[in-house]
């Protein structure tokens, strides 16, 4: 059976894998490869490269901390609503980011539900700061860090840290020498995913930080304002974020082929 091919579905496949391809090969064969030294080094795009590289770093280890005790909570506890939960978790991977801006900036803005007590109490302000970008990308990155770490927790052997508890080891220190080296592969998957969608964050991030050169510009940012004056410098800007994607999908891809088999 493997070795037939239905016309029928051979021809769709074709055509959905060229409506993938073609754009991006478009983009290969449009760019400026005489100017891309140059544009490369100029000083925009090393501020807006910094700038995504740091915030979407920043990002990843808020995603850390936060989402895999969340990811454990998900896995392992016996939770009421736990279902409503893991949606509500999961509902920014489906929300239009530009919503996720909105929602951030009437919670967080100065004069949101918790933005105006931080603004008269500690004179913190994190709509249009650096810190607000770090925000949004770790709103909409989190959730495939959590997913990714729930299903590693849930696929793990619990008979390791059934042993370590009958050896006398607390819970935390469990967690600590047992339950996390054994999910450390969906942890790192996890967290490389939320890097890389921290990094093409968009919509979120100019909602709820602006777009202010050297302080909110990330490089989706830029390729946004470059496409309207310098059409090459978008271009430029857009390569290194495949490059940055294809990156992503070599370092994962050899997990993915193990949990296909």
């Amino acid at each position: 059976m493997r070795g037939r091919r239905p016309l029928a579905l051979l021809l769709p496949a074709v055509c959905g894998l060229a409506f993938l391809v073609v754009p991006l090969v478009g983009l290969l064969l449009r760019a400026p490869w005489a100017s891309m030294p140059q544009r490369l080094f100029s000083a925009e795009v090393g501020e807006a490269l910094r700038l995504s590289l740091v915030c979407a770093s920043a990002a990843t280890v808020i995603c850390l901390v936060l989402g895999i005790p969340l990811a454990w909570l998900l896995a392992r506890a016996e939770l009421p609503g736990r279902g409503l939960i893991r949606a509500l978790v999961t509902v920014p991977l489906v929300l239009p980011p530009v919503v996720g801006g909105v929602a951030l900036l009437l919670v967080l803005g100065r004069r949101g539900l918790i933005g105006q007590y931080l603004d008269r109490w500690f004179g913190v302000s994190l709509p249009f700061t650096t810190a607000g970008v770090i925000v949004a990308e770790a709103f909409v990155a989190m959730p495939f860090l959590v997913i990714a770490v729930e299903g590693a927790l849930r696929s793990a052997d619990p008979r390791y840290e059934e042993a370590a508890a009958t050896l006398g080891a607390s819970r935390w220190y469990t967690f600590r020498r047992v339950t996390l080296p054994s999910v450390l592969p969906g942890v790192v998957a996890g967290g490389v995913l939320c890097w890389a969608r921290a990094l093409g964050e968009f919509g979120a991030t100019i909602t709820f930080a602006g777009n202010f050169p050297g302080r909110t510009t990330t490089m989706p940012l830029a390729v946004y304002l470059a496409l309207e004056t310098d059409p090459d410098a978008a271009i430029v800007l857009s390569l290194v974020l495949l490059a940055v994607s294809v990156a992503v999908l070599v370092t994962l891809r050899e997990r993915w082929i193990r949990g296909a088999v």
